[in-house]
């Protein structure tokens, strides 16, 4: 500590951070939303300070500057906060509106996974089960022309295409 009776400018912060703290907290509390970020605002205030310790050393009331201080960095931290969330809104509702380019590389892996579980369900169908359900869903034929192209009931269309479904179904989730 120097021998002078007039103590250096970080000292003077230190000080008058440590008598005035709750003073100060107060101050910037009664126009924030919570405490905790009155108390982000003294500590940032006294991060800034500490760049600029003589700022201090004459001023008429230190408490009352580290109070106007502290609540004008408070409004500029609600000013940006809401700055912000207005800026990130708008760009996250413009986000949602374009299109990726491309797929994500783990996607990609995984819909062919999927795609070769499908082709194994397909081929592990009986044989009329698959025709009945490579009819229907690669060739798009209704269940009234498979009927007809495979000489087989409506009805036996329905079961066939109902079990083939479930069967390619179970197998994909067992991959899950």
């Amino acid at each position: 500590m120097p021998d002078s009776a007039e103590p250096d400018g970080n000292e003077l912060l230190n000080r008058a951070i440590e008598a005035y703290y709750s003073d100060v907290a107060k101050a910037v509390g009664r126009r924030s939303p919570s405490q905790n970020s009155a108390l982000d605002i003294v500590h940032d205030l006294y991060i800034k300070l500490s760049s600029q310790p003589e700022v201090l050393r004459d001023k008429r009331s230190i408490k009352a500057f580290l109070c106007r201080a502290a609540v004008n960095l408070g409004i500029d931290r609600y000013r940006r906060e809401q700055f912000e969330a207005r800026l990130f809104t708008s760009m996250e509702q413009e986000v949602h509106q374009v299109p990726a380019s491309s797929e994500a590389p783990d996607n990609r892996l995984e819909t062919e996974a999927r795609l070769r579980v499908l082709c194994e369900a397909i081929g592990e169908l009986p044989v009329r089960r698959r025709a009945v359900f490579i009819l229907h869903r690669l060739h798009h034929l209704t269940p009234d022309e498979i009927a007809a192209r495979l000489n087989i009931s409506r009805n036996m269309v329905d079961r066939h295409l109902r079990r083939a479904l479930t069967h390619c179904l179970d197998c994909l989730l067992q991959m899950d």
